[in-house]
């Protein structure tokens, strides 16, 4: 299974869309657009797949992310309500001269940078999630103006982290096809034990050539990339759950408490629990009032 391509839901009236997309709306598999996108996450956390990225979001987080990058969001618990503010144009949706004047070099340096998917720095955040809710409410005229500043506001120095250092690379549709069925089927089915023959099987392959394919496709083996969907699930539940640390262990996919130690401080630098007092917040993420 490909991922979905999705299209532009444009009116007559608007040469780019800003909406909000919420619960069961928002939730869609694996997929892609030719659109450049920025995501404002208003409500809800969960597993973020960008590239071969697998990374934790939560709410009042920013994305941006290139053309044709294929992404993701799962949210932790299927009863949570999960919504974004999301802005979606294409690179030439204001002409084809636009992003070459001199003035907009950095701009047009950003959205090449953003194939490689972006998660903007806290530091930015609350500002840009505030040009973002006017944006999806805004005068037409407005709208284009609150865009570009965003845009700006992302060239900045240390605004964003690159969530991956090259895009997945296919040979052809083939590899394509294979290597998102692996991607879906790893995002669907984590919780449960998942052996190398199982997933090689999946891809039609042996388990030599399907662990040097995956690992050709992605730069990372299969086995990490695994241990990072599960980890990824297990720091959601331990700062969203008081579950003790041995359910969690065995919740997300781990067959030994001994496997989850050692994964979970490769990844983390530290242990469960410590992560859990470091990181776990009484208080949420309020998104500001607009004036």
């Amino acid at each position: 299974m490909k991922p979905h391509v999705q299209k532009l839901p444009l009116s007559q009236n608007n040469s780019f869309v800003a909406r909000t997309y919420c619960t069961p709306n928002f939730e869609v598999t694996w997929h892609q657009h030719v659109e450049i996108e920025i995501i404002f996450f208003t409500q809800g956390e969960g597993l973020g797949f960008i590239g071969n990225d697998v990374s934790e979001f939560k709410t009042g987080d920013v994305y941006f992310i290139g053309s044709n990058v294929p992404h993701t969001f799962q949210k932790r618990d299927k009863s949570m309500i999960t919504s974004a503010i999301v802005i979606q144009f294409k690179e030439d949706f204001w002409g084809s001269d636009f992003l070459n004047l001199p003035e907009n070099i950095h701009i047009k340096q950003l959205i090449a940078t953003s194939k490689l998917g972006l998660k903007v720095n806290e530091k930015h955040t609350a500002k840009l999630g505030k040009l973002i809710t006017k944006m999806q409410d805004g005068p037409f005229h407005k709208r284009i103006l609150l865009l570009y500043q965003c845009l700006t506001i992302l060239t900045k120095k240390n605004c964003y982290t690159k969530l991956t250092e090259q895009q997945i690379a296919f040979q052809n549709i083939k590899e394509k096809i294979r290597i998102e069925k692996v991607f879906n089927y790893s995002i669907e089915n984590f919780q449960n034990e998942i052996k190398i023959k199982d997933i090689a099987d999946l891809a039609g392959m042996t388990e030599p050539a399907f662990c040097n394919y995956f690992k050709k496709s992605t730069k990372k083996s299969y086995i990490n990339f695994l241990n990072e969907i599960r980890i990824g699930h297990v720091c959601n539940l331990l700062l969203e759950t008081n579950l003790p640390v041995s359910d969690i262990c065995y919740d997300s996919g781990f067959q030994t408490i001994a496997n989850f130690n050692k994964q979970f401080l490769k990844l983390k630098k530290m242990t469960p629990s410590k992560y859990r007092i470091l990181y776990k917040k009484e208080s949420f993420y309020e998104i500001p009032e607009i004036a």
